[in-house]
């Protein structure tokens, strides 16, 4: 048997991880600045999450949500405190997939409607509904295509008003910060008046936070810096730093009943071990203005090198759009300078995700050998 082929692979295996360094299985050690698409919040193999997961492995890894669960409550307690949503409920799942996918079920749950507005070049996931309201027909199969959705475009505010007018809205779904899409940020006003919105129809303002919450823009979610909250955050991705969670954070005046959603894994002991870990590490080591500090001086010093046609992002979350196409410069990132970085759906844009806690050296480090490239590249073009 072989694996099913769906992934372009670089011709690397990683063999072990430390920090914000990474191994490959020859003893080649490399700058990891993409997080294995922005999963890992706390560093590779922190000590403290290390403890929490083999303490727990030692007790029990896995039993049903049929019974009480503490390790559940003591992460929504944990949520409530660092993100400032005390008053929200938490529904634990898997993926970040799952969380938009029973986001936008608990929303026509909550509404009786169907009628979704999205962005163009969102990403919300693979899953059914999340792949519906995802701006990339190449990844819908004919049985995901959902009409019931509308794609507008990001921070068109007098758009967004007249969508309104045509449908009865049940959600609005919105990522903060836009990953795959190349790091496009939505306004504060933009988000503000999906807020005001919503309210005057009964809508649910669900805010995808898979890639940009957990701290990464610099606030526990990048919806925060519009000042609004929304009626649904859904969370993946630095939650676990690797441990596969997700979950939805719900707003007390959205109701629970019993079978309203449900999971098997979502929730286990293993995945609350590790997640209680992040937040622990996050809140101890400061992971939120560290995000902050590195990500203005990442941000800074990019902006200012030739050949860079745009800086966008928050903290972390970054994407560097260059004046042509950026293949070649990530190749030889990779392959000469042994540094991760991730790609965005724009072949311009580069996207940095490291852990919150990247080492304010290795950032230097990338800096100037992304300025050296971006000169050979220059006087190439120039010649």
């Amino acid at each position: 048997m072989k694996l099913f082929d769906v992934y372009p692979l670089y011709d690397i295996e990683i063999a072990k991880a430390k920090g914000s360094v990474v191994w490959d299985t020859n003893g080649q050690a490399y700058t990891d600045l993409y997080g294995g698409h922005a999963v890992i919040s706390i560093g590779h193999s922190h000590p403290h999450y290390i403890s929490r997961l083999s303490t727990q492995l030692h007790k029990i890894g896995f039993y049903s949500n049929s019974v009480h669960i503490s390790q559940q409550v003591e992460l929504a307690e944990k949520l409530g405190d660092l993100s400032g949503k005390e008053n929200f409920q938490l529904f634990l799942c898997n993926s970040g997939a799952e969380a938009n996918e029973n986001a936008l079920k608990l929303a026509s749950f909550h509404t009786g409607r169907k009628h979704v507005i999205a962005f163009t070049n969102s990403f919300h996931g693979r899953t059914s509904l999340a792949v519906s309201v995802t701006d990339n027909r190449a990844i819908q199969a004919p049985i995901n295509e959902n009409t019931a959705v509308s794609f507008l475009v990001l921070n068109d505010i007098e758009g967004l008003k007249n969508e309104f007018t045509k449908h009865e809205i049940c959600a609005v779904i919105i990522e903060g910060i836009q990953g795959v899409g190349g790091i496009h940020v939505a306004s504060d006003e933009f988000l503000q008046t999906i807020r005001m919105l919503c309210d005057q129809v009964g809508a649910v303002f669900i805010a995808d936070a898979v890639q940009c919450g957990y701290g990464r823009s610099g606030k526990f979610f990048a919806h925060d810096f519009a000042g609004v909250d929304a009626d649904i955050y859904s969370m993946a991705k630095g939650m676990g730093n690797g441990f596969p969670i997700g979950g939805i954070l719900v707003a007390d005046h959205i109701k629970a009943r019993h079978q309203l959603l449900g999971t098997t894994f979502g929730g286990n002991y293993l995945a609350c071990a590790a997640a209680n870990a992040v937040l622990e590490v996050m809140k101890e080591e400061d992971l939120m203005a560290r995000a902050t500090q590195t990500g203005n001086f990442l941000i800074e010093r990019l902006s200012k090198i030739e050949g860079v046609k745009e800086v966008r992002g928050t903290g972390l979350m970054i994407g560097i759009d260059l004046n042509s196409d950026s293949t070649e410069l990530r190749k030889k990132l990779l392959y000469k300078h042994h540094i991760f970085t991730g790609s965005a759906s724009s072949k311009s844009v580069i996207r940095l995700l490291p852990a919150l806690n990247l080492p304010i050296e290795m950032a230097s480090h990338f800096l100037e050998v992304f300025e050296e490239l971006m000169q050979a590249e220059n006087a190439r073009i120039h010649v």
